[in-house]
């Protein structure tokens, strides 16, 4: 029997001209980022028209920095995926996106080299004093003698949390100042980072005992909020420097503080906080 016979009409549309599936977008993205999104998608960002009804419209949603609440799932009955820029997806109601059924897509290890570098920056900042010393030289010149500064080659870098990210900034320090490396995570293999030099511990206090610098890269959850609080810094070197480029509220802020007034620990480097904004 010959192929059913098709019509002009119907094959005189391209299939990639067809719709494409709609996407709200909640937060201000990269132009670049934008636009290849709209190679992919029919996007409706706030400035559009009929942005106003995404609550009852979307079907998905793209989110950077914004919070998603129960009462934001509640309020999307149409609502089956979030795309979420980054690793983290602690700013969305994880709970309520489950029991709907509504998938989390993150992007795990696309920013690993910008953070690890910027973990670099922050503990080159804070061991080299140039936020103070710059302030300091805004209103007058600063003498040499009058600066501090600490030396990193072959201190000890701790890292929590051997993902994507830990690895990177791992390499950075072996590389950049042959640093000892000693590092813990619970769920990474045992045969992981075999082309780094490291010691692993499964006691992460020995963490905090021996690092010069430690760096987190750890999600934030139920589990790791608090995880570093007054006990566990006044466990650390007197001249140590911490570092967060993970997430807000994985140290306590208030017993960085007192650590900190205490003359205890060299200095902190946060990329991120309890309260986003600061």
């Amino acid at each position: 029997m010959p192929p059913a016979s098709v019509h002009d009409d119907e094959v005189s549309t391209p299939r990639s001209t067809q719709s494409k599936p709609t996407v709200y977008i909640l937060d201000v993205w990269n132009p670049q980022a934008l636009a290849h999104a709209k190679t992919l998608f029919n996007v409706i960002t706030p400035g559009d028209a009929g942005f106003s009804d995404w609550r009852q419209n979307a079907t998905a949603l793209l989110i950077r920095g914004s919070y998603f609440t129960a009462e934001d799932v509640a309020s999307c009955p149409n609502l089956v995926a979030i795309g979420k820029h980054g690793v983290g997806i602690d700013k969305i109601d994880q709970h309520a996106c489950a029991k709907r059924g509504i998938k989390i897509c993150n992007t795990p290890g696309a920013n690993a080299r910008d953070v690890a570098e910027l973990v670099l920056a922050l503990t080159m900042a804070v061991a080299r004093d140039i936020r103070s010393i710059t302030t300091r030289q805004m209103s007058k010149p600063v003498p040499k003698e009058t600066c501090n500064g600490l030396t990193l080659h072959r201190k000890t870098l701790g890292i929590i949390g051997m993902g994507n990210i830990g690895r990177t900034v791992a390499e950075i320090f072996r590389g950049a100042f042959d640093a000892d490396v000693v590092a813990y995570d619970v769920f990474i293999p045992k045969d992981a980072w075999s082309h780094i030099a490291h010691d692993r511990v499964t006691d992460v206090d020995e963490v905090y005992r021996r690092a010069d610098v430690l760096s987190i890269h750890v999600p934030l959850t139920n589990g790791t909020r608090d995880m570093i609080s007054y006990k566990q810094l006044r466990m650390m070197k007197s001249d140590a420097i911490v570092i967060n480029a993970a997430r807000g509220g994985i140290i306590n802020e208030g017993d960085l503080t007192k650590a900190l007034s205490e003359g205890h620990l060299w200095g902190a480097g946060l990329d991120c906080h309890e309260q986003e904004p600061p």
